[in-house]
């Protein structure tokens, strides 16, 4: 199985639905879990140190998929895809990239 390199690609904050449902929508703000451009390495199966791990449930079927050299016809490059956390107000959109 192949190394798969997560980047961070956009945080989003969908202010329009947190003024509809959030409890305090004026605290909320984009995750801060995580940085733009931000990078992790997935080896061996395992969430990468530091990666949130609702985030990781949420996109570790598709990290293994790349691992195990899946490919996607929709997308530009092979071994790669993007996915992203299921925050309904504050989304994390991924890079998920198959690296030898």
């Amino acid at each position: 199985m192949a190394k798969v390199k997560i980047t961070v690609v956009k945080r989003d904050l969908y202010s329009d639905l947190a003024e509809l449902y959030a409890a305090n929508p004026s605290g909320l703000t984009q995750c801060s879990v995580f940085a733009d451009h931000q990078e992790f390495i997935m080896e061996n199966m395992n969430m990468p140190e530091g990666f949130c791990s609702w985030a990781w449930a949420d996109i570790q079927r598709d990290v293994i998929a790349i691992s195990c050299g899946a490919n996607y016809r929709w997308m530009k490059d092979e071994g790669c895809l993007i996915s992203c956390c299921t925050d309904g107000l504050r989304p994390v959109s991924f890079k998920i990239e198959r690296i030898d």
